[in-house]
């Protein structure tokens, strides 16, 4: 899969957040975007994964624009934001009902990766007992158990510590050198900074190429 943004803009009212966005996303790299809090960094992930529609400009997959494609691309998973979850369900439980809806794996990879973002012994526990780490993690979680192409991850490493950073830095390594697109937005660079290919930065609407 590529991901192509041509002259995406994007306003609410009349203040334009994004500004004639132009860029290519390549399999088998993680893509960094970076930007101070409002600047558009989520609604520019939204953009891309179809949530949210360009008043202007096209969003292509392998050349198709995607609002030919109804909705989120079926390859494609989104953690944007915070993450929604049902509180009186289980963590496990509340993977296996996202799940039914493609129907493409089964309990034993949702445990498997339960355990790989670090919520072993904690699968069973209600999701309103979570810590926002543990949140987090199970947002993660959510984006990687169904072996999509494209992965967008809206600020993945708020709330962990140092060891769970790690972990989840080793994780999206891994499914990068299995050729999936990843794209990572944060307002702290250093939290990216090892881990990326290529580093954008939104600054006044425009996406613009920024070294790491």
């Amino acid at each position: 899969m590529k991901v192509e943004l041509k002259g995406v803009s994007k306003s609410f009212k009349q203040h334009k957040v994004l500004k004639d966005i132009n860029v290519k996303f390549n399999p088998g790299k993680i893509y960094g975007i970076v930007g101070t809090n409002g600047s558009g960094k989520s609604v520019l992930l939204k953009i891309i994964c179809g949530i949210m529609i360009p008043n202007s400009g096209k969003v292509l997959f392998d050349g198709e624009e995607s609002l030919r494609l109804y909705g989120v691309p079926k390859s494609t998973r989104a953690l944007i934001e915070h993450p929604e979850f049902i509180n009186s369900l289980s963590g496990f439980e509340n993977l296996k009902l996202i799940a039914s809806i493609q129907n493409t794996i089964d309990d034993k990879r949702i445990m498997e990766v339960l355990h790989q973002v670090g919520l072993e012994g904690d699968e069973q526990k209600k999701y309103r007992e979570y810590s926002l780490g543990m949140k987090q993690k199970l947002g993660i979680a959510q984006v990687i158990m169904e072996d999509s192409d494209l992965l967008i991850l809206d600020e993945p490493l708020n709330g962990l510590d140092e060891k769970s950073t790690s972990k989840i830095r080793n994780i999206l390594k891994d499914l990068k050198k299995q050729g999936k697109i990843i794209i990572i937005s944060t307002h702290i660079k250093d939290d990216i900074k090892l881990l990326i290919d290529e580093l954008y930065k939104i600054e006044d609407g425009k996406l613009l190429k920024y070294d790491k």
